[in-house]
């Protein structure tokens, strides 16, 4: 039974496979939106690379025993990891890798808590550091001062400089952008924070400068009304902040503080979204509506599924609306470290549950890899390292 379930589910991923290689072919003619991937699948966007899905099956059926499985059927997660291991392969593949950048709460670190010195990941990341690869972090938390981002990566800052220090690893190229699309700061390792603040008109894309702060404002304005709104209309015991590039709202602190319900985040959110979209300052400037849990924004088919089979984290307990988002993020870090092509950079985040997540945006600018937490992020990271040196040996 488990060897006949075994080649029809890579069966399966042979064809998709197959849509997937006629759809990049598509896109080098420029003819995609007449692809058959397309007409099965109108949302279905940009491919950065092939995707060795029927292989990639085999690799986690050996690890996930899915085949063998008699009353479960592939699951959600099943699928998301055959996914990420088909992205490893081809960027392994087709190599070198350029740029990682990743996600911070929920893909570094547990939500709300920092990146100490034990943290698995950092041997990791300074592996990264050490084959040449640049590494940024692309994080909602907007601070515009290098001690507050110290703090929460603290552990990773000073392994990377003391790896300096010891002069294992040469001119290594740190990056974090903030506020999804706002702050820029890199690695200096004289600095006291060992992070260097890059003004924005040293990074801004082209189109970005284009965004004037008057609609800036204008839409956070917009943004703190809706919020208000929905305080008002669901009785929600919160408060307000704003920021110069964001707006959200928080419980209110005090004895027995309480706590948003998934719903209540979730309608907040949707209302936030739909006013700021027919809004005019929500024409001229991009934004992200999200809150702090792992379902984030705009509804989503496979929201329950998702939700039964543990991709729902329980996250943090709040709402914003950030300017830009994270598409805008990667793309920034790719030119400001010299015009990196989206096919050799890979964005891992655990928001890519529909289009109002903040990681979703990425797969505008390059390859992503979904993970539901820090200890899936280490394990992908071990898998392209396997891949890779299983590459160098063939």
């Amino acid at each position: 039974m488990a060897t006949t379930a075994h080649r029809r589910y890579a069966e399966i991923m042979h064809d998709v496979e197959e849509l997937i290689n006629d759809h990049i072919n598509q896109q080098k003619r420029g003819t995609q939106a007449s692809s058959k991937l397309k007409l099965l699948v109108p949302s279905v966007g940009v491919f950065f690379t092939p995707l060795k899905l029927e292989e990639a099956f085999n690799f986690q059926d050996d690890r996930r025993r899915i085949s063998s499985r008699r009353f479960v059927p592939p699951s959600f997660n099943d699928i998301r990891l055959t996914l990420n291991s088909a992205q490893m392969m081809s960027l392994a593949r087709s190599g070198p890798i350029q740029l990682m950048t990743f996600d911070g709460d929920v893909t570094l670190y547990n939500d709300g808590e920092s990146l100490t010195d034990e943290n698995p990941v950092i041997p990791r990341i300074l592996r990264l550091l050490r084959q040449g690869i640049c590494v940024g972090i692309v994080t909602a938390a907007g601070y515009t001062v290098a001690k507050r981002y110290y703090e929460r990566l603290h552990g990773l800052l000073d392994a990377v400089a003391n790896a300096v220090t010891d002069k294992d690893i040469e001119n290594p190229k740190v990056i974090i952008l903030g506020g999804e699309s706002n702050y820029l700061f890199e690695f200096d390792y004289n600095s006291e924070s060992f992070l260097n603040f890059v003004p924005r008109d040293v990074w801004l894309l082209d189109e970005m400068r284009k965004w004037q702060e008057e609609d800036i404002q204008s839409l956070l304005d917009v943004a703190e009304g809706a919020l208000n709104e929905c305080i008002s209309s669901m009785q929600l015991p919160a408060e307000m902040i704003r920021k110069d590039r964001a707006v959200g709202i928080i419980p209110s602190p005090g004895p027995g503080t309480h706590k948003f319900t998934r719903e209540q985040l979730e309608e907040t959110v949707l209302v936030t979204q739909q006013i700021l979209e027919l809004s005019d300052p929500g024409k001229k400037v991009p934004f992200c509506a999200f809150n702090g849990q792992s379902a984030r924004s705009t509804c989503c088919p496979y929201r329950r599924l998702l939700h039964t089979n543990g991709v729902f984290g329980l996250g943090g307990n709040d709402v914003f609306v950030d300017i830009g988002d994270k598409s805008w993020g990667v793309l920034s870090c790719q030119r400001y470290l010299g015009g990196i092509d989206g096919s050799k950079t890979l964005h891992v985040g655990d928001q890519f549950l529909s289009a109002g997540a903040n990681d979703f945006k990425a797969r505008l600018a390059c390859t992503t890899a979904w993970i539901a937490s820090p200890a899936e992020t280490v394990a992908l990271l071990d898998e392209f390292h396997f891949h890779c040196e299983s590459q160098g040996k063939q």
